[in-house]
Formats: C-alpha cells, structure tokens, sequence
C-alpha cells in the first residue's frame, strides 16, 4: 500500500483537513476505525470494498461516509486506487445540503444526494488524470463547484475543541451549560454540523485517545481508569465496539494507519 498526503488550498482549507491518495499494488484488507470527520472518496482504478458478515460490498465511484460508531474492514482489491477527502469536524455541511446527522453508520454513492447527480465528468477526469497531483487538483475543482454560503457555528466549534481538550470524557448537560444553551437545543445544532450526537462524538474521541495515548503503554486497568470508566467491563464492551476487537486482540495485532 502507498499512501500520498496532500494539503488543501487555501479556498477549501476551512472545510478539509487533508487528502490521502491510497494506491495498492496487492489486494490488502485493512481496519479502519471510527473517526470524527466525514469522508467522501473517489476511486480512479481497480475496486474497493467493505467487508460485511465474510461478504465484500463493492462501493461505487465515488462515495461520502459519515461517522460511524465501530470499526470496520476495507478489501482494496489489486491495482486498486483512491482519492480520500477528509473533511475537518463541521467542515461537509458546507458542501452537503442534507441533514449529516442521517449518514451517520452509513456509506453512500455521492450521487445520491440533491447537486450530486451527474458525475460523469469528474470520473472521466480522474480516469484521465496522469499524476496523483492532477487527481487532487480535478477533486478541489469539483469541490469548489459544490460550496455554497455557508456560516461556521462558533458554539459547535467551541463545544468540539471543549471535547477534545477533554479527551471526550465529558457530559453533555455539563458541556451545553458552559456554552449557555439548552441541551435540546445544543445537541440538536451538534448533530447538523458534525453528523452525529455530541455524547457519539464524545465516544469516538475518547476512544481514539484511549489508543492514541498508553493503551499500548500502561496495563488494561490503568487505561481503563484514565480514560473515566469505573470498572473493566464496560471499558471492554466500548473497546470492542470501536475497534471490533478486544483489548488483548488489539495488542497483539499490527499497527493499521
């Protein structure tokens, strides 16, 4: 597998954290875990697939991914080839006009969602495209075509750096009263900007710390308490749900990117 890393220009930098451009000469499965952003990806070549219940799901052309609550297996068959945009937290309601919240544990062809139903053209440019370089620029181009005015929600803002800065150990009724709304009303904003549930975005943050931050490090116990949970079950239960693997597997298994 070669993974390319490009930076957006400064028109879309608001909106995308980066570009990751995934080639893989071999047919490789890989575990993905859940992340904060949504992702939208274009395959140029080849074919990639989820990997369901030991069946593979071919995905389309070009897909958006909204932010799920477990890990999951991607198949990236032989001579396969993708363009991934990763969108910072808040950043896809610029360029989606449906409700992001709705995405969430789903997968689903771009062309399914209101502007997005002819992309003819962007495929045949990518299919031409001779560099990686060019597949980037054709990408920020359709990009750019798709913005509209759009308004960032400084409160939501606010409440995802309060979360990270907290590693996602955090209630949400606390989290609404320091930003003086009501919780209904903030958890219902959340959900519009950032496709998921701030206590579901609080969980994927909490745990992408636990395997960022010493899990590797510290004893299972230790890593449990830190990260706030009270008793080695649930700690275990969320693990598994997040990475589709028990603690004891997780370290046993290689790194994944």
């Amino acid at each position: 597998m070669n993974i390319e890393t490009h930076l957006p220009t400064a028109s879309l930098k608001p909106f995308i954290s980066k570009y990751l451009i995934i080639e893989c000469q071999d047919e490789l499965v890989n575990r993905i875990f859940p992340d904060t952003s949504l992702v939208m990806a274009f395959r140029f070549k080849g074919k990639t697939s989820y990997i369901n219940d030991h069946e593979r799901n071919t995905l389309p052309t070009i897909t958006l991914s909204g932010l799920r609550k477990s890990g999951r297996l991607v198949n990236y068959a032989e001579n396969s080839g993708n363009v991934l945009v990763i969108f910072k937290e808040t950043g896809a309601s610029a360029l989606i006009r449906e409700p992001l919240h709705e995405l969430f544990d789903e997968s689903i062809p771009l062309r399914d969602l209101s502007g997005y139903h002819d992309l003819s053209m962007i495929e045949d440019q990518l299919s031409a495209a001779s560099s990686n370089g060019q597949r980037v620029q054709r990408v920020e181009q359709f990009l750019l075509s798709k913005l509209y005015d759009h308004k960032t929600d400084h409160l939501i803002a606010a409440a995802i750096e309060k979360i990270r800065q907290v590693k996602g150990i955090i209630r949400v009724k606390d989290l609404a009263d320091t930003l003086c709304i009501s919780q209904d009303a903030f958890e219902k904003r959340f959900r519009r900007m950032a496709g998921v549930s701030p206590k579901q975005f609080s969980f994927i943050v909490r745990m992408k710390a636990i395997i960022g931050n010493g899990i590797r490090e510290h004893t299972l116990a230790e890593t449990a308490f830190n990260a706030g949970y009270f008793d080695q079950p649930h700690f275990n239960k969320d693990f598994k749900l997040f990475t589709g693997q028990t603690p004891t597997e997780f370290l046993r298994s290689p790194a994944r990117w």
